[in-house]
């Protein structure tokens, strides 16, 4: 018998569920390191890379969790495949703005972004499905807002990566929000859209004889190829995690991907952190913590289901 969606989970499942949500935001936290070591490839030329192992990857997901009846029906569904092939480009450019950002020593405007993306998704609920803001999330998306406004102003420039990774992940999240399609089948359809366009660039590359895979060594063509791997496990993790968790719980497990990325960049990496991007973390971070605070408080005052301890 299947718990219904509201109803709390039994001890066990919980458990199990922190323990892929941690699994995945720290893979998501962490997998900068491993973008690190392909610096000395270009960052399309990973994109593409990529795009083809990931549906390779994805495919022999969904075939290994019995999903591919659900992956025929949304093929056959067109409005599926129409908003597949819109997150598929939108996946594209977070994934290439993202590995861009650690190659050139930027992961610290990357993980600005992250921390964005939660208060963004906000307000794009409000925008596109005519969900009302309680003054705490107007708060919360004022301090973000003023954080961005004061980073600008004082570096005389507009944090583009920052801005271009919460904006393609949160309109990524409300389109894979609003169209019905499970998260392995809809990856491996979105993949599906890309993957050929990676693999006629990768073909073009190798036509001329440039590129990287076969060319430089086994290690770069070992790690070109876990791209797939990389790019699918934590998917599936946080697949589990959302099965078995409640949102406010997976909402404070999220964080700590952009804290990943924030210390790798500062600590592990040193990248300069600047009195401007102090002062406009920490605009952000509060805003965060208003968000966070409103949303527990919010699920503490529900009403528990019937039965429910």
């Amino acid at each position: 018998m299947r718990t219904p969606e509201n109803a709390p989970e039994s001890r066990p499942e919980a458990a199990w569920g922190v323990v892929y949500g941690i699994a995945a935001y720290s893979a998501w936290g962490i997998v900068p390191v491993f973008w690190k070591q392909l610096r000395h490839v270009g960052a399309v030329e990973i994109l593409a890379h990529r795009t083809v192992w990931s549906l390779l990857a994805f495919a022999a997901l969904t075939l290994a969790t019995g999903q591919r009846r659900a992956l025929g029906a949304a093929l056959r569904d067109r409005r599926v495949v129409v908003a597949m092939a819109a997150t598929g480009a939108l996946v594209s450019a977070n994934w290439v703005i993202f590995i861009y950002a650690v190659a050139v020593g930027r992961l610290l405007d990357a993980s600005l972004g992250y921390f964005i993306n939660p208060l963004l998704s906000v307000l794009l609920g409000m925008l596109f499905l005519r969900e009302r803001l309680r003054p705490a999330q107007w708060l919360a998306l004022g301090l973000a807002a003023s954080g961005v406004v004061y980073l600008a102003a004082r570096a005389g420039a507009v944090p583009w990566i920052a801005l271009a990774l919460a904006g393609t992940f949160g309109v990524y999240g409300l389109l894979r929000k609003v169209v019905s399609v499970n998260s392995l089948p809809g990856s491996t359809l979105e993949t599906l859209f890309i993957a050929p366009l990676g693999a006629a660039y990768l073909a073009t590359l190798h036509v001329q004889g440039a590129g990287a895979m076969g060319r430089v060594d086994l290690r770069t063509d070992l790690l070109l190829a876990a791209t797939g791997v990389i790019t699918a496990l934590p998917l599936v993790w946080f697949t589990n995690a959302a099965r078995r968790l409640s949102l406010t719980t997976l909402g404070f497990l999220q964080y700590l991907a952009p804290s990943g990325q924030f210390l790798l960049a500062v600590l592990v990496y040193g990248e300069p952190f600047t009195t401007p991007q102090a002062v406009s973390f920490a605009c952000i971070w509060t805003g965060l913590a208003v968000f966070s605070a409103d949303a527990a408080l919010r699920a503490r005052r529900a009403p528990r289901p019937e039965g429910g301890r």
